[in-house]
């Protein structure tokens, strides 16, 4: 018998973007980061994605159509939870703007 899928479906390696963008603070719920998603909001790697189910990786960077203005992150780590806000910013780090 195969050992139980993580919960999720996810594993150490990968989240989906919906929950990325919610554990980071980026939204204030993973409803709000689909609709994000889906009206081409995000790019991962410079690629439009409509997909809230995106695979997000440690290392990919984001750039995100905000209501406050257009930024660029990379990717460090994975979120478990949402957290305090300290804790959400050591999610990713901000690509500074030549």
């Amino acid at each position: 018998m195969p050992p139980p899928e993580p919960l999720g479906g996810e594993d150490a390696a990968w989240q989906r973007l919906d929950k990325f963008l919610f554990h980071a603070r980026f939204v204030k719920t993973r409803g709000v980061a689909a609709r994000l998603v889906a009206a081409g909001g995000v790019r991962i790697n410079r690629q439009i994605t409509e997909k809230p189910h995106a695979r997000l990786r440690p290392g990919d960077v984001l750039t995100l159509a905000l209501p406050q203005g257009v930024q660029v992150v990379r990717v460090v780590a994975l979120g478990a939870r949402r957290g305090p806000a300290a804790e959400a910013r050591r999610l990713y780090e901000v690509v500074a703007e030549d």
